[in-house]
């Protein structure tokens, strides 16, 4: 029998088994998808999450990021980040990073899905593996947090995601939050040659549609497209719970608000270490408590951003206020990075 079994093989579930390996646990992850793993992502981290990733000991590189900007035609707010500098980094590198130093740990990653969990008392069984704990880091749509029965409806509001890559030289080295009536644009440099857009939205349509509603990022995206197109939503996800029994639910499968605040990274990173701190103490149940107490400025802060966003009236008005009002708008970055 093994000590940690960890369901997802992303961001969320290496970190989780990166940190049990390091508390000497014996653990292995059960990820279907042949590694560098890509999805829809706006790949910037915060400077928590660079700073967690760097205590993991993953070896990462990118460009540097100085803080955010918002952009609505001719209004713009910008925030420095305080002390420390955030990342803009390929989904692929991040995951080669945490894959490569999960691997020198001695952490075991198998091909798989976990499929049914059936629990005892004192042990979880799935995907063939017998462990004292699992953790569910299996994504926004988890099938185990299915399984569980931990899912609530996730409500009328849907917002979907769009990302693609543009071989065009950086111009800022913010992530830029381009403003619409319809949704967001966000802009994250990855390389000295390189751009991430994606594209946040209610309204399920093509990619270049979405762009089109931004012709003044469009002019700055000279060069052709790198990557193809790839989706995720819809976003919101709510979750009962996150412990069942011997299960712990982290990252995106612990529940789900939005990206609009591009701190998905920094807390997966967050939630998979209270994780395995909780159940490494032998107070599993302390976890729920701290996975709120990790999210919740995130919550509150993505919530009035999001009601705010969602008729196109109150949407135009954001990045004017946070222009008019740059300590509120500066307090707010900092309270999230």
């Amino acid at each position: 029998m093994i000590d940690v079994l960890v369901a997802g093989g992303g961001p969320a579930g290496l970190a989780a088994a990166i940190h049990s390996a390091l508390a000497g646990l014996e653990t292995v992850v059960v990820e279907p998808r042949t590694a560098p793993v890509d999805k829809a992502c706006g790949e910037g981290v915060m400077p928590s999450g660079v700073a967690a990733l760097r205590a993991l000991g993953a070896e990462i590189t990118g460009r540097e990021l100085r803080g955010i900007r918002y952009v609505h035609g001719a209004a713009r707010a910008e925030a420095l980040f305080r002390g420390r500098s955030g990342l803009g980094i390929r989904r692929t590198a991040l995951h080669s990073a945490l894959h490569q130093r999960a691997l020198r740990l001695g952490v075991r990653i198998v091909p798989g899905r976990v499929g049914e969990v059936l629990q005892t008392t004192d042990t979880v069984t799935a995907g063939g593996f017998t462990a004292r704990w699992l953790i569910a880091a299996d994504g926004l749509h988890s099938t185990v947090r299915r399984g569980l029965g931990l899912e609530l409806p996730s409500g009328a509001h849907r917002r979907y995601g769009l990302r693609r890559h543009y071989r065009v030289e950086p111009w800022t080295d913010f992530v830029e939050v381009h403003w619409s009536g319809h949704g967001e644009a966000y802009v994250t440099p990855v390389a000295d040659d390189l751009v991430g857009v994606a594209v946040l939205s209610r309204v399920r349509r093509g990619y270049d549609e979405h762009l089109g509603d931004f012709p003044a990022l469009t002019a700055l995206l000279r060069g052709a497209p790198e990557t193809e197109v790839r989706g995720a939503g819809p976003l919101l996800q709510r979750v009962r719970r996150r412990v069942a029994g011997r299960v712990l639910l982290v990252g995106d499968a612990a529940g789900y608000v939005d990206a609009l605040t591009g701190e998905g990274i920094a807390l997966g990173l967050a939630t998979a270490g209270a994780a395995v701190h909780c159940l490494a103490a032998g107070r599993v149940e302390e976890y729920e408590r701290a996975w709120a107490l990790l999210t919740r400025r995130h919550r509150l802060l993505t919530g009035a951003l999001l009601t705010a966003s969602r008729r196109p009236g109150t949407a135009r008005l954001i990045v004017p206020m946070a222009s008019r009002l740059p300590p509120v708008f500066t307090a707010a970055v900092h309270a999230l990075q």
